[in-house]
């Protein structure tokens, strides 16, 4: 029994070191090339091949292990009924703040898991296409507070999940331009039975929007078979978030198309103001209230450090 092992002996969570975890691989192999790397990495994030085999490549073991045991008892259950009914995707949830990385985790692990052969359709659906629109938002005076539960609609994102679990053939998801700022009207999409499903938000382990008084019937969460939340350091990922910011503001913002190309001609000291008022006023609270108090829900959580490097992984035992 390792040392991690018998630390937590009595907690919900197996805790393991990043040289610990690394050792769980069970000698599966897989290299992504440079290129890949680019191309799946967000802005600011750094993602090296160490990152991939001592960390993403054991969890796309274990998942992997996942979704072929549910394979395999959906394969007992037909023969039970005596009956060919359509497995549903397997649903990975990946939760966490603005900024902290998760968005590069999700593309990591779809690109890991299509290369094994048991699930090679692996689609990923980010919630921003689920936020309501803009117009919508302003109407009902919450534009400053895009990105908390009640800037969702929900109902849609759950009746998109249903259908997704329920084996429909095709199921429409709404897409969302990071460069609008805003869901693309009419664009959408399609998702068509694929083996796994993986699905990235802010909120996604939300069980009851402050707002209401009651408890909705049916939760996001209800629906994935599996769930991480990507963790940090609120005062690191206030620094990535303003890093990310300036570097936004030299490239992105510099579109006039850009939501943001109001802020394309800010000074280095103005753009870090902006940046941090934003994280203050919104990202932070966000974090604090809705966000963080879900990292206990999640069946594995990935803690970064200060580098952006994942130091630490909490798996919740069965």
């Amino acid at each position: 029994m390792t040392t991690s092992l018998k630390r937590d002996r009595y907690t919900p969570y197996i805790t393991f070191s990043r040289k610990e975890w690394a050792e769980r691989s069970n000698d599966a192999k897989l290299q992504l090339a440079d290129y890949d790397l680019e191309q799946l990495h967000g802005m600011n994030e750094p993602l090296t091949q160490d990152e991939i085999t001592q960390v993403y490549l054991p969890l796309a073991h274990l998942l992997n292990l996942f979704v072929s045991a549910s394979q395999r008892l959906h394969q007992a259950t037909n023969s039970f009924l005596g009956s060919q009914q359509h497995k549903v995707p397997y649903i990975i949830g990946i939760a966490g703040s603005v900024a902290v990385g998760k968005s590069t985790t999700a593309r990591v692990l779809q690109r890991l898991l299509q290369a094994w052969p048991e699930h090679p359709r692996v689609d990923l659906v980010t919630t921003d296409g689920f936020l309501y629109p803009n117009k919508v938002l302003e109407q009902n005076n919450i534009m400053n507070r895009k990105g908390f539960p009640e800037s969702y609609d929900i109902k849609r994102l759950i009746h998109f999940l249903a259908d997704v679990k329920s084996g429909k053939e095709r199921v429409a998801a709404p897409l969302y331009s990071h460069l609008e700022y805003d869901v693309l009207p009419g664009q959408l999409q399609w998702i068509e039975q694929p083996d796994v499903v993986i699905v990235e938000g802010v909120n996604v382990l939300q069980v009851r929007p402050r707002q209401q008084q009651k408890d909705p019937a049916v939760f996001v969460s209800d629906f994935f078979d599996f769930s991480i939340y990507v963790d940090a350091a609120e005062k690191d990922i206030r620094k990535w978030y303003i890093a990310r910011f300036e570097s936004l503001r030299q490239t992105a913002f510099q579109n006039p198309d850009s939501f943001f190309h109001r802020y394309a001609s800010l000074s280095d000291g103005a753009t870090v103001e902006l940046a941090t008022q934003i994280w203050d006023d919104i990202n932070k609270p966000n974090l604090e209230q809705n966000i963080a108090p879900t990292r206990y829900r999640a069946g594995l959580i990935l803690e970064k450090g200060s580098n952006h490097f994942v130091q630490s992984i909490k798996l919740r035992k069965t």
